[in-house]
């Protein structure tokens, strides 16, 4: 009889640690060795950051709102030259530079005064890409025109005006679908158009959101807002003008006295100078016509921003005299925008400083230091007075000689032809 075998021990899995002693005094607790140098750098070791992708594009995106806003900036000016020089239109012109004025003068915001920048770009942007796409419809019809006078009735010419024709109806299809679309240009340069009109047909409801669209967006321009205020300010500031501007025309005349006459409207036209810009801004601010004649309001404003007034009219003035210079010839009718342009580029930032000087004025409670008010004071009346004398003698270098005398387009509307 065999004896049964045991099979030996199975060795310890996982084989202990070596212990080592935490501290020479502590022989009871024991810990574990440290990993090696290496372990240790190689788990505290981080990868490198992915790139930003996110703010690069965000980036990219505020250089193109920056590149649109200038854009816009600049079909605005044009925009309003074009408008200033329009009969009755010019409301529209001087009721958008009051508007800016006044909004300013209630935020104390300069932002506040680029008033529908971003309309402007986009308006701009399509009567540009629609101005590109017509030049193909000019080209053919100069060579249409050409080969008739060549050959009247011939094949060629019969030829360049039917190939007329049909670019004349897939461009205007073009442009009318780019509209539709909200008019970006990345609708006009995409060429399938119908495809996206198809699709909106088959949903149904186009004609009421087009319809509701256009709507809405002709309301958001508040054409009459701009011109019942630019009237307003208009005749706020031709009753305050008319008294002091005619008796500097009388000033010349054969009548008795007619100097003393006039040198009591020069005075008073210079000392009227000084309130009136901020008096039509007050009516913007206030959408009240009797803060139009508010002096005592003005002067109170003064006292609490002096040296900020007392720039805001140096600027107004002195920007006002070079544009007299426009006046010495008469404009034709169909460039008559081109002075325009460059009456509102003097006019605009001159409006924009006015009502950033009453912002500032409407941030403080109390006046200023008694030095700050008199010497904001010290070159209001030099730089009036010589804006009295140069407007003096404009009357026998204007081409509408005495007349031009009450054609203030720092003060009335921005150019001076109103009555062309």
């Amino acid at each position: 009889m065999t004896r049964p075998m045991e099979p030996p021990p199975l060795p310890p899995f996982p084989p202990p640690l070596p212990a080592v002693r935490r501290t020479e005094s502590d022989d009871s607790v024991l810990s574990p060795p440290p990993l090696p140098a290496r372990a240790r750098d190689d788990r505290e070791f981080t990868p490198p950051p992915l790139p930003r992708l996110k703010k690069a594009r965000n980036e990219a995106l505020l250089l193109l709102l920056g590149v649109e806003w200038l854009f816009g900036f600049a079909c605005l000016i044009g925009g309003l030259a074009v408008l200033a020089s329009l009969p009755v239109l010019q409301f529209l012109s001087l009721g958008y530079l009051l508007e800016s004025g006044g909004r300013i003068a209630r935020t104390g915001r300069f932002r506040d005064g680029f008033i529908g920048v971003r309309v402007a770009a986009r308006l701009g942007g399509i009567v540009l890409a629609s101005w590109l796409f017509l030049l193909p419809v000019r080209f053919l019809a100069d060579m249409a025109h050409d080969a008739e006078i060549i050959e009247p009735g011939g094949r060629v010419a019969n030829g360049w005006w039917i190939g007329l024709y049909i670019t004349m109806a897939v461009v205007f299809l073009h442009i009318t679908l780019a509209c539709a679309r909200g008019g970006r240009l990345r609708y006009f340069l995409w060429p399938f158009n119908f495809i996206w009109l198809i699709g909106r047909l088959v949903r149904g409801g186009f004609y009421a959101d087009a319809r509701d669209r256009v709507w809405d967006f002709v309301v958001g321009l508040r054409l009459p807002h701009y011109f019942w205020l630019g009237f307003r300010g208009f005749a706020v500031a031709f009753a305050w003008l008319v008294l002091p501007v005619s008796l500097l025309a009388l000033g010349h005349s054969r009548l008795p006295g007619a100097p003393v006459l006039g040198v009591f409207g020069a005075v008073s036209l210079a000392f009227l100078l000084l309130y009136l810009p901020f008096l039509q801004l007050r009516v913007a601010a206030t959408n009240r016509v009797r803060e139009g004649f508010n002096l005592f309001a003005v002067r109170d404003d003064f006292r609490r921003a002096p040296w900020a007034f007392a720039f805001a009219v140096v600027v107004t003035l002195l920007f006002a005299l070079p544009l007299y210079l426009l006046k010495i010839e008469i404009v034709p009718q169909e460039a008559a925008w081109l002075p325009g342009l460059v009456f509102i580029a003097f006019i605009f930032p001159a409006r924009l400083l006015a009502g950033w000087a009453m912002g500032r004025a409407a941030k403080r409670a109390e006046p200023r230091h008694w030095f700050f008010r008199w010497t904001g004071r010290l070159p209001l009346l030099p730089v009036a007075g010589f804006y009295v004398l140069i407007v003096f003698f404009t009357q026998y270098t204007s081409w509408n000689g005495v007349w031009s005398l009450y054609e203030q387009h720092a003060f009335l509307v921005p150019v001076p032809f109103f009555g062309m």
